[in-house]
Parts: C-alpha cells; sequence; structure tokens
C-alpha cells in the first residue's frame, strides 16, 4: 500500500518537530496533500524558512518557531496532537565530535522533553528519527535490528539514547513509541551547503558549478541510499502501527548498497561532465559500509519502499537543476 492510501480521521494532527528541515518539510508537505493538518515546530537553526513557505496560507498548517531543549514549548506544541513526527536534531557525525556537550542536550534532552510532552497531552504514536549510526563498528551485513556495535561517535550516541528512552517511556507509561533508523536519506530540500552537507547534494551543487567535489577516503565505501519518498512513507505507516511495534526501533532504508565512487561516475555521466573527484582523508566516526535488513519494518510497518536509488537519483537531480 503507498503512503497516500494511508486514511486517518477527519481532522487529525500531526506535530512535526524540526519541520523546516530537510526531512521535517518532506513531512509536512506530505501530510498537507494527504489532507490533514500540521503543526511545524522549528528554531530554525538548522530548518530553513524557505522550506516551508509554500506552506503558508494553507489552512492546515501552524508554524511554531521554538526550540525542543525548551520543555514548556514542547508541552505547547504537543496540545491536540494525535501523532508526533519527531525529527528535530542535530546531524553530522564530525560536527558531533567537535561539539559533544550540545549534540547531548540537544538530541537528547530534545528528544526526552519531547516524550515527556507527548505523553501528558496523550499523543496516539510518537514516531522519532533514529539513524543506522547506532551500529557502530558492527561490521556484518546486512545491518539488523538488535546487532549493534561499539558506537562510533557522539551522534551515534545521542540517537542510542532516544531508543533507550522510547522502550522506557513505553515500558512505564503506555506512549507508543517507534523508532525509525534511517539510512542516508536523499532527495529535495536536502541542503547541499556547508563543510557537513551530504555526500550526494554536495557533489551535485559542485558539478553543477564546475568545481572537482572531494571524496573522503577511497570510495569504495558503500551505502544504503534512501530516496525522502521512502522515509515518509515510513513515518505515515509507523503513525498506524499494531502495538507489537511499540518501544521498538526499525531500519529504514531500501535494501540497497551502492558505493560512493560509482555514485560520483554515476552523477558525472548524468550530468554530462568529465571531473575527476579529489580524495581527501577518511571522516572520523565514519562507518566503512553500511546497509540494511528492511525486513522488520515490512512486517510490523508494513513498510514497502518505493522509490530505488537509481529512481530517486534521477528526481533529486531534476529537483537541484531546478532550485540552485
Amino acid at each position: 500500500m503507498k503512503y497516500t492510501d494511508l486514511r486517518f480521521p477527519e481532522g487529525t494532527l500531526f506535530l512535526v518537530t524540526g519541520g523546516a528541515g530537510f526531512i521535517g518539510s518532506n513531512l509536512c508537505e506530505a501530510i498537507l496533500k494527504m489532507g490533514y493538518r500540521v503543526r511545524c515546530l522549528d528554531d530554525l537553526s538548522t530548518g530553513k524558512q524557505s522550506n516551508v513557505e509554500l506552506f503558508k496560507g494553507n489552512p492546515g498548517y501552524e508554524f511554531i518557531k521554538g526550540d525542543v531543549k525548551d520543555y514548556d514549548t514542547c508541552l505547547k506544541s504537543c496540545e491536540g496532537v494525535d501523532y508526533v513526527m519527531h525529527e528535530a536534531a542535530w546531524g553530522s557525525v564530525p560536527r558531533s565530535i567537535e561539539m559533544p556537550q550540545f549534540y547531548c542536550v540537544n538530541n537528547i534532552q530534545g528528544t526526552l522533553n519531547m516524550m515527556e510532552a507527548a505523553r501528558r497531552n496523550q499523543v496516539k504514536t510518537f514516531v522519532y528519527a533514529s539513524s543506522s549510526s547506532v551500529y557502530g563498528d558492527e561490521v556484518h551485513l546486512p545491518k539488523k535490528e538488535g546487532v549493534e556495535g561499539n558506537l562510533l561517535s557522539p551522534y551515534a550516541l545521542t540517537k542510542r539514547c532516544a531508543e533507550e528512552w522510547a522502550k522506557q517511556y513505553t515500558m512505564h507509561y503506555g506512549l507508543k513509541t517507534i523508532g525509525l533508523r534511517y539510512f542516508n536519506v536523499f532527495g529535495r530540500r536536502q541542503d547541499p551547503h556547508g563543510a557537513y552537507a551530504a555526500v550526494i547534494p554536495k557533489f551535485i551543487k559542485q558539478l553543477l558549478n564546475d568545481e572537482r567535489p572531494t571524496i573522503n577516503g577511497d570510495g569504495k565505501q558503500s551505502r544504503d541510499f534512501t530516496y525522502i519518498e521512502n522515509v515518509v512513507e515510513a513515518n505515515l505507516k509507523a503513525c498506524l502501527a499494531s502495538d507489537e511495534a511499540s518501544g521498538e526501533a526499525f531500519n529504514i532504508a531500501y535494501g540497497g548498497r551502492e558505493y560512493l565512487i560509482d555514485i560520483y561516475h554515476d552523477l558525472t555521466e548524468t550530468l554530462g561532465m568529465d571531473i575527476e573527484p579529489i580524495f581527501g582523508p577518511d571522516r572520523k566516526g565514519d562507518i566503512k559500509h553500511s546497509n540494511a535488513d528492511i525486513g522488520k519494518a515490512r512486517n510490523l510497518l508494513g513498510y514497502d519502499p518505493q522509490y530505488d536509488f537509481r529512481k530517486g537519483l534521477g528526481e533529486a537531480i531534476e529537483w537541484y537543476k531546478e532550485n540552485l
């Protein structure tokens, strides 16, 4: 079943934290297109007002500028809410190594604030963003829930903590929590700028500007790149999942494996360019190889990703051509 076929009660209100960010704004857009209401909470520290500008004037859309580190803001944001999609967090493994205290307060305390606010407001389901980084140095592929290794970064630690807090809230307070371990999400509105930009939008931007992109390491690292539409599907289906899924975390990916150097050559070929990359040092804290077993999400969430890597990449390239 496609997510557009899902049905919620008329007037259902979703709260999307980090709703002006890459993933959050796509969730807001999908909810509004389906005819439901959405409240976007974002402090605009990493999210952008331009990502949600197109929703202004939509009677089903509400924006709150606020910070998840402030508990009173979280409480207010959850008033009357049926489902929470908690995307607010600071990403980037390298940046988390530079700023461990900030990541602890923002990602861990912010998530705890939101869970407590959701509980107090009797939210039906609390869906939150986890990450494939929780697998750490576990080398076996594909990555499977329940087989995790030693964490390699403060960012990964914040996501593991979110999962553990979610188990506590399900166990002690009956809050239905579902964690989504995203694997290298890409697509429209992903920021291509800055030192911590994700690799696909960064490469596309640099190639379109006739610049030579830098590949960290030898380019032989592999990832399960996941198009944004698959992530939107996972979030919406998680809201309606059975109680059996509560307190659990799920791999959200396509289940493929792409090597960075191959992606680079795909991009140059698609864009009709002949630019050799620069090879730089490996990034500290990065996992060398990653691809996902998505069987658990298929079984308990009904997750059925419609976009493989090639299909998603084609759409992403067209979006950046029009919007950069």
